[in-house]
């Protein structure tokens, strides 16, 4: 490992020192702080988690880690605060399931799998969903029409949020399920895996599903990853394949999985447009038993008829219409729809099929009732 100015310097991980100059406004989970790197002009900004170390204040000094700004990432090309001289030394409060398992920022957490809290041994009795509606999105921005239709069409019905790790793993990062969940749009969120800091907290996606119907009183549940997927040109490379892992647990648990189609007519790659290469590996190649897949009736005729062709054969496509007013929902939120940069007016198609999810989860849950 090489020095330079006695700031560590690793292969795959960019490294410096700053001095807090300033604070904006953060949100919940997060502190935003303006930072002057040693040796360099100007001013900069760097988040700090606040489940994994106390804030700090102006004048202080951080280690940032600076990989995804060097990389230029999009809405993850923040600089991080990686420690800093207040940073508490010693473990407080309840909890013994380790996240971020064995990196140098693990951290224990309090969830019911663990012996010793309230819930225990009613999730260890748990071993059923009960044909409990499950939509798996690929997106985090598809959750917000999702949630916003199901309200639309469910109102006073429970949907949870389970956040699994196949994208960010701190909640905190993605602003918009806790504007959800302030909104009343969501009824409770859980981080599975490795990801951590959501209202509660899960080893598995499988367990995730258990405590949201057993422990969280739920009358649908949404799981996508959080914002930052990682994606590639190839076949089975990229994030999305937990999405299929997300149909198989709500199959193996009997529940009743919906596929959220990612669709999009204004992509600007190819692979990306009409129906997501992602979502034909998905359900052709990963998913082990059919789903329903929810398509929008504002489907372009000859996209639904292709999805028809590629899908009908192994699983159910369910046509929905949506009802209109769901956007008006997040309006009145102050929620903006963005994806990938794009609007709602931008990519019309991409929201409406995640809101299309959201309307059939209402139509399971009230044919339920």
């Amino acid at each position: 490992m090489a020095q330079d100015s006695g700031v560590p310097t690793l292969g795959a991980v960019g490294l410096k020192w700053a001095t807090v100059v300033g604070e904006q406004p953060g949100w919940p989970g997060v502190q935003v702080l303006d930072i002057r790197p040693d040796d360099l002009p100007g001013t900069e900004t760097a988040l700090l988690y606040l489940d994994l170390m106390p804030p700090v204040a102006v004048g202080e000094r951080v280690l940032v880690n600076t990989t995804a700004e060097q990389l230029e990432l999009g809405s993850g090309g923040y600089q991080l605060v990686v420690s800093h001289a207040h940073a508490p030394q010693q473990l407080s409060g309840e909890g013994h399931l380790i996240k971020l398992r064995y990196t140098p920022w693990q951290l224990k957490v309090f969830g019911p799998e663990e012996p010793g809290h309230p819930d225990h041994d009613r999730l260890s009795a748990a071993t059923s969903l009960d044909g409990l509606p499950v939509a798996a999105a690929e997106l985090y921005s598809q959750i917000a029409p999702l949630a916003a239709a199901f309200a639309q069409e469910a109102p006073g019905r429970r949907l949870v949020f389970v956040m699994n790790d196949s994208a960010s793993l701190p909640y905190a990062f993605g602003r918009l399920a806790g504007e959800l969940r302030r909104a009343g749009l969501l009824a409770a969120t859980i981080s599975a895996g490795q990801a951590f800091g959501a209202e509660v907290e899960a080893i598995t996606v499988h367990s995730a599903l258990l405590i949201a119907r057993h422990l969280l009183a739920a009358d649908a549940v949404v799981v996508s990853g959080g914002p930052g997927l990682l994606g590639s040109a190839t076949p089975f490379g990229h994030t999305g394949m937990a999405q299929g892992e997300a149909l198989n647990a709500a199959v193996a648990l009997d529940g009743r999985p919906l596929c959220v189609l990612r669709m999009s007519g204004a992509d600007r790659r190819e692979r990306h447009l009409g129906l997501s290469h992602h979502t034909r590996t998905v359900l052709d190649r990963l998913v082990l038993r059919p789903v329903t897949v929810a398509l929008p009736q504002s489907c372009p005729p000859k996209l639904a008829q292709e999805v028809a062709e590629v899908l009908g054969d192994r699983h159910q496509v369910q046509p929905v219409e949506v009802d209109g007013r769901w956007h008006q929902r997040l309006d009145a939120a102050g929620i903006a729809l963005r994806s990938m940069g794009r609007s709602y007016d931008d990519d019309r198609l991409f929201f409406d099929a995640a809101a299309a999810a959201g309307s059939q989860l209402a139509r399971w849950v009230s044919e339920g009732a």
